[in-house]
């Protein structure tokens, strides 16, 4: 009994450790970036892409997304240990430790690059490069704690894998690619604005600069109305790239003017602000798999 007992102890403890190292790359918004790349691929075929083309586009990017997180959580250990938020992310809460996650990060990343660039090509292998640098370095560490700002040109890092998927594809890039990056890039701000609204105590224990920290709540709403309304105005360019010209625009139209309205709500209201920042976050969680997933439809009848 005593010796079940210990392999049953040292196999949860095993079970942790595995955990927490998958947890290194949030696997989370690793979906979610492979969704969009993935979205990308299929216009950008015009139908199901090649298996091979598929498994390396879409593994390279994993790697290299896991690997950018892994970086992220490596160098700020230090605030996500005094955010709620955060703090019970793997190197603060101790299953792993720091010079681990960056050897994983700086692992994941040439892997990432060996991937793409054997099976795939060298312009998705650029891309994906560009975001791992874009997110690891030039967010995390430069921008995150300098500039109110973090978010509106953070924005770009995780908007390459539409580019990624494109290339890996076709072997170039194009105007729609380009688009859905954009589109990408400036639905970031109202997303995380929207999450900062209602976590703000976090970001001021941290000493993060976000939006709501130093400009103020209200100038943080209004920028997420004209993000969101360039957002819209944005998502309209790719109508003349897929078949279904009028299914896309009536649908675009729908789910954009739902984010927007969202966010006008909550520019406009005194009051139950934290539960209408909160609403606003979850509709910008269901915008994009719904943009990207009308793109698609649209893109094959």
């Amino acid at each position: 009994m005593a010796n079940q007992s210990v392999r049953a102890v040292g196999l949860t403890h095993i079970r942790a450790v595995i955990k927490a190292y998958v947890a290194l790359t949030k696997p989370r918004i690793m979906l979610f970036l492979l969704f969009t790349a993935y979205c990308a691929m299929i216009v950008a075929q015009g139908g199901v892409p090649d298996l091979q083309k598929t498994v390396a586009g879409l593994g390279g990017l994993a790697l290299s997304a896991g690997g950018g997180a892994a970086i992220n959580m490596w160098y700020d250990r230090d605030i996500d240990a005094v955010m709620e938020r955060t703090n019970r992310r793997p190197i603060p809460a101790g299953l792993v430790k720091p010079w681990h996650a960056l050897a994983v990060g700086l692992g994941l990343g040439a892997l990432s690059v060996v991937v793409l660039a054997v099976w795939c090509n060298w312009l998705s292998t650029a891309f994906s490069l560009i975001g791992y640098f874009y997110y690891a370095v030039v967010y995390t560490m430069w921008l995150k704690r300098r500039t109110p700002q973090n978010i509106v040109i953070g924005g770009g890092a995780g908007a390459f894998p539409p580019l990624v998927g494109w290339a890996c594809v076709t072997g170039h890039q194009s105007f729609a690619a380009w688009v859905m990056f954009s589109v990408i890039f400036l639905w970031t701000p109202a997303h995380f604005w929207a999450l900062a609204l209602y976590k703000n105590e976090d970001y001021v224990r941290a000493g993060v600069p976000m939006m709501p920290v130093v400009r103020g709540n209200r100038s943080t709403k209004r920028q997420m109305v004209i993000y969101t309304v360039l957002l819209v105005l944005t998502s309209w360019l790719l109508v003349n790239t897929l078949q279904a010209h009028m299914l896309y625009i009536a649908a675009a139209t729908l789910v954009g003017f739902y984010f927007l309205r969202s966010t006008f709500v909550l520019m406009n209201s005194k009051d139950d602000e934290e539960i209408l920042a909160k609403r606003t976050f979850f509709v910008s969680l269901m915008y994009l798999p719904t943009f990207f997933a009308t793109v698609v439809v649209c893109s094959l009848i």
